[in-house]
């Protein structure tokens, strides 16, 4: 399922449960971070669409993250700076870095929907995207991220992947596969061009770190996206 992904980046553990409580209920998918260090890394595992930023925060300030998100490949993620530093030149330094919004504590949980959803409204394309295991498919973009780094496919392996991430753990035959790659030729197709497809998709996206493959082969069935 495509789905927009918010992370949210507070180290006050009341205030990160009330942003979860609020967007969960307007179904967004929520991830969190205490510090800017391991928001990096969630940032890398989960490509969201969104962030939601404090600027306070221990081990490496806000102001660092936003500028180490905007030097990435990821420029266009939006961000909302929701802090307690009020001061106009605050507001200023923060939208010149790159903020789409700033917000100053206290909040209205209202509001910050509200600003969420009108920055979506701006950025939303580039929220159509896949998250499974750190793998990141963007359909609207044609894109392929593994853990942030950019994973080039033929058409015939992107359109492989996003037909087999769409349903996790659901396993397509070859017949099934050729009928999705191949809709208006697939008399001609023979069953091994899937599987070389596959094979050259491997190659690509599998982590050699990882003891599981993600594309998975059900013997006499066909394969599966696993997750």
């Amino acid at each position: 399922m495509i789905k927009q992904t918010v992370l949210v980046v507070e180290d006050d553990q009341m205030i990160r449960r009330l942003i979860r409580l609020y967007l969960e209920k307007e179904s967004y998918d929520v991830v969190e971070a205490v510090n800017g260090e391991e928001a990096k890394q969630v940032f890398l595992e989960e490509h969201p669409c969104l962030i939601i930023l404090d600027l306070m925060l221990p081990e490496l300030s806000g102001e660092d993250f936003c500028q180490w998100v905007r030097e990435s490949e990821h420029q266009d993620v939006s961000i909302i700076m929701l802090t307690a530093k009020a001061r106009i030149d605050d507001k200023v330094a923060g939208l010149r870095m790159g903020a789409d919004a700033y917000m100053t504590k206290p909040f209205e949980p209202d509001e910050l929907l509200a600003q969420v959803e009108a920055v979506l409204r701006r950025t939303g394309q580039f929220c159509q995207k896949i998250v499974l295991d750190g793998l990141c498919i963007m359909p609207r973009k044609g894109e392929v991220l593994l853990r942030d780094q950019t994973i080039d496919l033929t058409k015939h392996e992107f359109n492989l992947l996003y037909h087999l991430m769409q349903h996790p753990n659901v396993v397509f035959s070859r017949e099934e596969l050729i009928r999705e790659l191949y809709p208006y030729d697939e008399q001609g197709i023979l069953d091994r061009t899937i599987d070389a497809h596959i094979k050259k998709l491997r190659e690509k996206i599998e982590d050699q770190s990882a003891q599981n493959m993600r594309v998975q082969t059900v013997r006499g069935m066909g394969y599966k996206f696993v997750h």
